[in-house]
């Protein structure tokens, strides 16, 4: 089926409603609704029925709000939603971003170099590999000392300037693969506009052994050119603009605003409009990552991604890991009205996995028109945000065991570390007993049971026992990591990425553009030109005079 009928088909505002499937699952909501999770969760092999294994991957959806019938529905949804269609154009660089008549290709550049994508009679896999092997070079010789600075002393910090997708994705791989790290480089990100991020970290490093790179596509991102000029006219204050060229790489694609920084053209790396902001840490974007855990195992991390590609290209929708979780996003969601999603990871590594997350889910999927332009009557991305435990048990947890919001849930971990063992077990531990208690809640009967059991009089009883309800049915899924490596990584982005296009199919919007970003950096211009063309604060909202 070609993209427009694919588009025509899900872009109603009632296509959606109108599914035999939706319509089950709506009846199946009453049904659930009414279930207690911990009545679920005791059912005999619950958990051999609902977990499946893929690329280094355990993900274990036991301890949701379901049974096998609403799988079944989901799937069945998936199909009523040409799915399966959406996939084949996803992956063969049909115009999926339709507002912007581009192609999503991210899989594209962690493909293999024996395999060919032709796009507009272009075959893609060669430009990706040719930079890819530019930039992994490039790398190999800082990192080995065969790369250095103005004066011949080696790099010994790496600065990454860049803004959403130019930073989140990079830290956060990077603070994951901490171990895999060298030795003797340090890796810095700096992406807020309020000039402190940067200010802090200039006053950690030295010029003669530092080396920035900035990343933008336009190379006029308002955050990163700030943060840019400013670590340029620093860098100026201690070494000779000459030096410039061996100091500041890029990776953009406007060759006219690099050439007026100094960057050199040997030290520009490329990305193409194929590939969006939230998915670019698989391009020359990952510059940061190669060079802080080296090109072998950023290799790795490509090639686990691209297991996870494979998967979602070919299991079926009811063993599918994207799919499963997509799906169980969409009934939590739109049959069981949870708006909030938690993710909570078990391991200070992925501490900043929320925040990513938060980036690639509601920049994609907070959409409140289809793809043709339709006002949406149902409920889309909800709220993600997160903690790594156990932290978040010490300051959150109370209210999500206690208070009056119904939220879903995911907890992430690896099964085995390198050290610590015993901690990071008992952390597990922790995170087993925080989901049971999610789902099982703390009943009134069980609660007076302990507290006569412990001793307490009757009055005692009768004044405590309601302030020790929990109240459970808060569903979650389990993504166990066989271990925190990069291809294990790799898999684990993957999963999220494509989980965000089956909810996008699956809603009718376009997982790929960010208009509501710009709304706001449009009326900070026209704010900036008040206040220049003013000098005080006429044109400018009141509390102005407060600031300026």
């Amino acid at each position: 089926m070609s993209i427009q009928s694919l588009n025509d088909l899900i872009s109603s505002s009632s296509a959606l409603s109108a599914c035999d499937a939706w319509s089950q699952l709506s009846t199946y909501a009453v049904k659930y609704s009414q279930v207690p999770l911990y009545d679920l969760v005791g059912e005999p092999d619950r958990y051999q029925q609902f977990s499946q294994k893929s690329c280094g991957l355990h993900l274990d959806v036991s301890r949701q709000r379901l049974g096998r019938e609403v799988i079944e529905s989901l799937v069945q949804l998936a199909e009523e939603r040409h799915l399966s269609d959406w996939v084949e154009h996803l992956f063969k660089g049909s115009p999926v971003n339709n507002t912007e008549n581009r192609p999503a290709l991210h899989m594209a550049l962690r493909s293999g170099c024996e395999e060919s994508l032709i796009v507009d009679g272009q075959d893609l896999i060669p430009l990706v590999e040719t930079e890819r092997k530019r930039m992994l070079s490039f790398a190999a010789d800082v990192r080995d000392g065969r790369y250095s600075g103005h004066t011949g002393k080696r790099i010994t910090d790496v600065v990454n300037i860049g803004i959403g997708g130019s930073d989140l994705g990079l830290e956060m791989v990077v603070t994951a693969l901490a171990e895999y790290r060298k030795e003797g480089l340090e890796t810095h990100f700096i992406s807020n506009i309020d000039g402190t991020e940067l200010t802090d970290c200039l006053s950690k490093v030295n010029p003669a052994t530092t080396l920035f790179i900035i990343c933008s596509k336009s190379f006029v991102t308002e955050e990163t050119k700030l943060n840019s000029e400013a670590a340029r006219s620093w860098f100026l204050q201690h070494c000779s603009e000459q030096a410039i060229a061996q100091h500041f790489v890029a990776v953009s694609t406007n060759d006219v605003a690099m050439d007026a920084f100094g960057v050199s053209p040997e030290m520009r790396f490329n990305l193409w409009d194929w590939v969006g902001g939230r998915y670019s840490l698989w391009s020359s974007v990952g510059l940061a990552i190669a060079l802080a855990i080296g090109p072998e195992n950023y290799k790795n991390l490509l090639s686990g991604a691209a297991a996870m590609d494979e998967h979602f290209k070919k299991a079926p929708f009811g063993e599918n890991l994207p799919v499963l979780l997509g799906l169980l996003g969409i009934w939590n969601q739109n049959f069981l009205g949870l708006s909030s999603h938690a993710i909570l990871p078990y391991t200070r590594r992925l501490s900043a996995f929320p925040a990513y997350l938060q980036q690639l889910e509601m920049e994609s999927n907070g959409k409140s028109v289809t793809r043709n332009g339709k006002s949406i009557s149902y409920p889309t991305c909800p709220i993600i945000w997160g903690e790594p435990g156990s932290n978040a048990q010490h300051s959150f947890f109370q209210l999500l065991h206690q208070g009056t919001v119904g939220v879903s849930l995911d907890f992430i971990a690896p099964k085995a570390v390198s050290s610590a063992t015993e901690q990071h077990l008992k952390g597990l531990i922790n995170m087993l007993a925080q989901a049971d208690a999610f789902a099982e809640g703390y009943t009134s009967d069980q609660v007076i049971a302990d507290l006569q059991s412990a001793g307490n009089s009757e009055s005692a009883v009768e004044a405590i026992f309601p302030h020790k309800i929990h109240r459970g049915n808060q569903p979650s899924t389990i993504v166990l990591l066989d271990r925190l490596t990069p291809e294990n990584l790799g898999a684990l982005i993957a999963l999220y990425e494509h989980k965000v296009f089956v909810q996008g199919v699956i809603w009718g919007v376009n997982s790929f553009d960010q208009w509501g970003v710009e709304r706001g950096k449009v009326l900070a211009r026209k704010y900036e030109i008040a206040r220049s063309e003013s000098g005080g604060s006429e044109g400018l909202p009141p509390i102005w005079r407060e600031i300026g």
